[in-house]
Formats: structure tokens, sequence, C-alpha cells
């Protein structure tokens, strides 16, 4: 029997696209454990990044390794999840699903196993690699599965929740990932990973998805493409992940990556640009409407980096992880009520209205974050942390949904819309840390200056705060000269922690300001649409006018 052959399916049961599985009907238990499922592996393949992200600190220390050397566990998951959307969806279309679930969920499985047993920075590092192919494979799986727990007529809310899912994985990680540092240290962050992984391969294998059609999909120049897209990805991931570490200008190999990676894009997009069946469709992918798309959504991820910012604000008050879990929680509840509203009122219709709501909830929320003092405290931000989480979760799903919608017409362009969904959404959130890291660094800078310009002892209330805070050492230091120095050395600590809190509120008012922007461009692009839509369709009305006169003339004569 040729497993390449169509196979013969009822009308609700064909696959939408080669590679997905069947919409069979199931019962209503069934649904509901096809959407458990769902969940499960949705978040498997998000919380293991997350879980490290949110505790950067904690495995610097673990691992004894220096600040910079820690950001390479992000970097290494965003460059292989990025480029591994190039194979996988061929992969499910030769191989069928149950090879592609199972294959991934095991190597993920022994990877993570592995590293439990290696203590380094060079297995972390190749863990979270596995993390980043995997994690690409278990989020389009973890949609399969959620689909199959809705009807034909309520499919859109399972894309929605679908998606959604792997979105709840960064405050679900911020909310006990502190407990699992308290177990074994880091062991305890990657046993927790380990567990899910091994729950979601035990749920896939009691609960298989339905089958689906298979087609002979790679071809030989598929992987010159990726041997030439994967490393030029994976540079300019380097290169915007560790900029800001290593700072863009002072340090010659990071554009040595920069001038490699546009090199090595370059070529794999002339090769796919001149082929007669290309793995990505450059045509299409440059069109208006896919360059809008995909433009919008990297404006929007760099708008929720905001969230960093908050982070790292609270960091500098001097906040710890489990001193924010009240936050955590509020932004939980908010995604899930974003995703919740995102499923009831999708409508491809309203898709830009989507957009434009989510952005004026960025947008209210990133300005009054701006306005924070050194007496702000995470309950102080839990009304614009919750309307930022309800927002960034908001529009995930009609962005999603307005792509999708152009595959089902045209399947062959599946890989190309997957890849610029995951580039956009990865490498937006990279250039988003980037951007906020950065501008926090200059401005921090340039606020310190010019608090520090205006110290001086010749100030009677300077010189009063250099001896209070030098008196509180008068119990351990009896030489007047050190408890001086000790208290010019407190005014400078609270000099800089002063200049940190107006560089984040700068940051912050930088992104209320890119959301507005972004917001006035799709408003005017949604007008521009619905002005030309009406001038295309004035003609015709004036036509059809014109033939309904004539005929009343014909019937009165």
């Amino acid at each position: 029997m040729d497993v390449y052959a169509p196979q013969a399916w009822k009308p609700h049961e064909r696959p939408n696209l080669p590679g997905s599985p069947s919409t069979p009907l199931h019962s209503t238990p069934r649904r509901i454990a096809y959407l458990i499922v769902g969940f499960i592996v949705a978040i498997t393949g998000g919380l293991g990044n997350a879980l490290v992200s949110v505790n950067l600190l904690y495995a610097q220390g673990s691992l004894g390794v220096f600040q910079a050397e820690i950001q390479w566990l992000p970097a290494a998951y965003v460059m292989a999840n990025v480029s591994m959307n190039l194979l996988l969806v061929k992969f499910r279309q030769q191989f069928g699903l149950r090879l592609f679930t199972e294959l991934f969920l095991v190597l993920y499985a022994i990877a993570t196993l592995a590293h439990l047993f290696v203590h380094g920075l060079g297995s972390a590092i190749f863990v979270r690699a596995a993390s980043g192919v995997c994690g690409a494979a278990l989020t389009v799986l973890g949609l399969y599965y959620t689909l199959q727990a809705f009807p034909a007529q309520h499919r859109l809310k399972g894309v929605v929740l679908g998606v959604g899912f792997s979105q709840l994985a960064l405050p679900v990680a911020r909310l006990f990932s502190t407990e699992l540092l308290e177990i074994a240290e880091w062991r305890g962050l990657y046993s927790f990973e380990l567990g899910m992984v091994l729950l979601s391969l035990g749920c896939v294998l009691l609960l298989k998805l339905p089958p689906g059609d298979r087609i002979r999909a790679f071809e030989k120049m598929d992987f010159l493409t990726f041997a030439l897209f994967a490393p030029g990805v994976a540079l300019l991931c380097a290169v915007l992940a560790m900029g800001r570490v290593y700072w863009w200008f002072e340090t010659p190999w990071l554009g040595w990556c920069l001038v490699g990676g546009i090199i090595l894009f370059t070529a794999a997009v002339t090769i796919e640009h001149n082929r007669r069946n290309p793995l990505l469709n450059i045509r299409w992918l440059t069109t208006a409407n896919m360059v809008r798309l995909a433009l919008a959504v990297l404006l929007i991820r760099i708008v929720q980096s905001e969230a960093t910012g908050t982070v790292g604000f609270l960091q500098a008050l001097g906040l710890q992880n489990d001193q924010m879990r009240g936050l955590w929680l509020v932004t939980l509840v908010a995604s899930v009520a974003g995703m919740a509203a995102s499923a009831l009122t999708i409508s491809p219709g309203r898709i830009n209205v989507s957009l434009m709501f989510s952005l004026v909830l960025m947008a209210i929320g990133a300005w009054m974050d701006s306005h924070a003092t050194n007496l702000t405290r995470p309950a102080q931000m839990y009304v614009s942390q919750a309307l930022l989480a309800f927002a960034g979760v908001f529009f995930i799903g009609p962005v999603f949904v307005s792509g999708f919608g152009a595959i089902i017409a045209q399947p062959k362009n599946l890989i190309s819309f997957s890849l610029m969904f995951s580039m956009t959404q990865n490498l937006g959130g990279l250039l988003g840390s980037a951007i906020v890291g950065t501008v926090q660094v200059l401005r921090e800078k340039y606020h310190s200056s010019q608090l520090v310009e205006h110290l001086t002892l010749m100030n009677p209330l300077v010189a009063a705060r250099v001896q209070s805070g030098g008196a509180a050492y008068g119990g351990t230091l009896m030489d007047p000269t050190l408890r001086s120095a000790e208290g010019v050395a407190v005014l400078g600590a609270a000099a800089t922690r002063e200049a940190n809190i107006l560089a984040y509120n700068d940051v912050f008012l930088l992104i209320a300001i890119v959301a507005v922007g972004t917001l006035a461009w799709i408003v005017l692009q949604h007008l521009w649409q619905l002005f030309t839509a009406r001038r295309a369709a004035a003609p015709v009305q004036n036509a059809q006018t014109g033939m309904a006169k004539v005929s009343l003339n014909n019937s009165g004569s």
C-alpha cells in the first residue's frame, strides 16, 4: 500500500493540509480529553525555556559562569526554534504525525535527562537548543490536539486557544520557579521540565491524533537552503541577544556575526527565489499584505517587551522573584482572560479591530508604568501589567488566523507562513529585549550624569545626607574619614537607583510611543483599505443602478 496515495475521507474528516490530522466526529468526553492534552503539550513546549529565562541570575550562580555567558541559554533556544520551522512542516507531511510526535518528545526527554548528569554551560546550551527544536514541534502539536476538541463551526476558537496556551508559560514559570530552585537549584528546573516532557509523551501515547494525508515533501535543495538559513539566523540571533551584553560597537566579533548572518540569509533567499518549487515562497512573503502583517506582529512583539523592563525595574529596586508573585498571578489571570476574550470574539472580519484594541491597552499600560518612582511596588503595577498581559495574548490568535486563511487557499505556502510567524515572534522578542536593555543603559548614564552633577558637599543637604549615611556605620567604624566615605557610597548608590528608575520610565514611555505609532499606522491602513474597497465598488453599483433604470424604462414603454 502506498502511504503517500490520497485517502478517501468523509467531507467532515478531510484534513485541511497534508501533515495535519483528519477531523472525525468525537464524543464529548473525548473532546475534553483532547483539550486537556492540547494544553499540556502546548504549555510544555514553552515552559522549559520560560523557567530558564526567568531564573537566569540563579542559573548563572549555579553553573558558575559570567553574566554574558549565561545569556547564551535563551539565545540558543531562539536559534533552534526559528530554524526548525523550515523542516518540521515537511517532516510531518512526509513521515506522518505519529513519528513526528513521538520522535521529538523522546529526543527532548533524552536531552533533558542527560543534562541532569552533566553539569556545565555547554550541556545547558545543548539542552536549550533541543528545547527550541522540540518547542517548535510541541507548539504545533498542542494546536492540533486543541483543534480536535472543537466542532467545525467553532474551530477558529480552537485556533485561538491552541496558540494562546503556549503564551501562558511565562507567567506560570514566574509563579512557582522559586520553589523549584529550592529543591535542587538548577536541577530542580530541569527535573520539572523532564517531568512535563514525560507527561506529554504519556498523554500523546494514550490519546493519539487521528491520521492525516502524507505526501513526498522533501527535495534535495531543501537541505541546502536549511544549511544556509539556519546558521544565518543563528548568527543574527547571537547579535541581538549578546549585543547589549558585550555592547554593540565595542566587540568586533558581533560585527562579523552580523556580516556572516546577512550573507548566509541572503544566499538562502536568493536560492529560494529562483527555485521552481521553493521551500520558502519569497514572492508571496514579500506581497503587501504579508509584509504589513509581519511588520505589525514585529512591532507588537517589541511593545510586549515592556514586561522585560518591568522585571528589570523591580529588580533595580531590590525585589526578588518571590516578592513579585502577586504581580505574576495578576498577569496570569489577565492572560487567561485575554485568551478567552479573543476566542469568544474571533472573526476574520475583525482582525484589524482586535489589533487596534490590543495596542490601545498596551499603550495605556506602558504609559501608566512610565510614572514609576522609588516607592512603586508590584501592587502599584497590577492594573498596568494586567492590561499589557491581556492585550499580549488577545492579539496572538487573530494574527495567526489572518495569515492562516491564506494558507487554506494556498497550502504550499504553509512553511513560508510558519517561518514568518515564528521569526516575527522570536526575533521580535529578542529585538524588543535588546532595545529595552540598550535604551535603559543609555538613559541611565544620562540621568546619572545629571544627578551626580548636582551632588556636591558644598550643598548643606548633600552634606547632611552623607553624614546620615555614614552614621549608620558608627558602631563599627570609629574613623570619621571612613564613615564619611561610606556615607558618600550610600549616597552614590541612591543616585544610581534613582537614575535607573528614571531610565526605566523613559523606556516605558518609549514603548508607549511605539504602541501609539503602530496603532496610528494600522488605523490609517484600515481606513485606506475601506476607502479603496468603497471606490472599487462604486462603478459596479452605478452600473447596476443604470441597468435597473433601463429595465424600468423598457417595461414602462
